[in-house]
């Protein structure tokens, strides 16, 4: 059997790793990943190379000639860059880089929440600039969004048993809570990804990759089931959503070098779209013209989200978070300077 050949930018993260593992998992691919020459000595890349995963040198902020050479002979390529970063608009070159080595499919990165572009989410709007770009290069593409993640949508319980793999991003209920939103386990990205990179109806086209649907209040009912606590409810009116954005992008203008003040913004504008306007859901993405996996795959059995909590009150979840927690926990203190 020929093994595709795929190549990752940005292996080491929450998502690329999930990527990796359901590449490994599927058995059916060459694995790569793309590492700056700063970073090639580090432990977690050292990590990669005993799994088997071939490393190649490249820096999307290097020249683009390098970058070209780094891709040949490679079918796939995969980016899984950082949203909360600047990094979104380095794959302007990646693309470009993509087109000369003779890329067979680009995955630009995706993997977020649905929404529209055009002023409802900065990191979005970066995206479709980046998809935008391929497009003009006939490059071969599939976007791929994922919808929220169990990891960050559940609250705190009162006894603290649920704190060594929360984040406290899921302590506020947006409007009345009765919102569906999609959410997908972490670990199933890479599950998913493994299907679609190789399937020829994704190609050129966007796929909604998603577990389970839900309400913020179905969440809180479904801790309270499991943990046999009783939680508090903190809901927060559609309108303060609406004033942290706005509060944010003022800030975001004056400075838009401030880290702090883009990652407020960047979940700010995520409960805006999932919480208040309803975007990150089935039927908007199909409307949006996305394909789904349940379509797609509908004997694809996904982690259950109530088994997941499960595992989470009983001590037994994995941080899957661990490397970025540093980056989700700024979000969450950002978020405070809002309010």
């Amino acid at each position: 059997m020929v093994e595709t050949k795929v190549l990752l930018v940005g292996a080491t993260g929450a998502t690329g790793s999930s990527i990796i593992d359901g590449l490994f998992q599927a058995g059916n691919f060459e694995i790569f990943a793309l590492v700056r020459p700063a970073s090639m000595d580090k432990p977690v890349v050292e990590i990669l190379r005993q799994r088997n995963v071939k490393i190649r040198e490249g820096d999307l902020e290097g020249p683009e000639e390098v970058l070209t050479e780094a891709l040949r002979g490679i079918d796939v390529l995969i980016s899984s860059v950082r949203e909360s970063a600047t990094q979104q608009q380095d794959q302007i070159s990646l693309a470009n880089a993509a087109k000369r080595a003779g890329i067979k499919r680009f995955v630009p990165c995706g993997f977020g929440t649905i929404t529209s572009p055009g002023g409802i989410m900065r990191v979005r709007d970066q995206k479709e600039r980046v998809y935008n770009h391929v497009k003009q290069l006939w490059l071969p593409y599939t976007i791929i969004d994922i919808g929220w993640w169990y990891q960050i949508a559940f609250p705190r319980v009162p006894s603290g048993k649920v704190d060594y793999v929360s984040f406290g991003v899921a302590e506020e209920i947006i409007g009345g809570g009765n919102v569906l939103s999609a959410l997908t386990d972490m670990r199933d990205i890479g599950h998913y990804v493994a299907k679609i990179i190789v399937d020829e109806r994704t190609l050129n086209r966007m796929v909604f990759a998603y577990n389970t649907v839900i309400t913020q209040n179905q969440i809180y009912n479904l801790m309270e089931e499991i943990s046999g606590e009783k939680l508090e409810r903190n809901y927060v009116a559609d309108e303060t959503i609406r004033d942290r954005v706005a509060q944010c992008r003022l800030l975001a203008e004056k400075d838009p070098t401030d880290l702090a003040t883009l990652h407020s913004q960047l979940l700010a504008e995520h409960r805006l779209s999932w919480g208040v306007r309803g975007d990150n859901n089935p039927d908007y993405a199909k409307y949006l013209g996305y394909i789904s996996s349940k379509e797609l795959y509908p004997d694809f059995e996904p982690v259950d989200f109530r088994g997941y909590l499960k595992s989470v009150v009983e001590g037994k979840a994995k941080n899957v978070y661990i490397d970025d927690r540093s980056v989700v926990v700024e979000h969450a203190t950002a978020l405070e300077a809002t309010r």
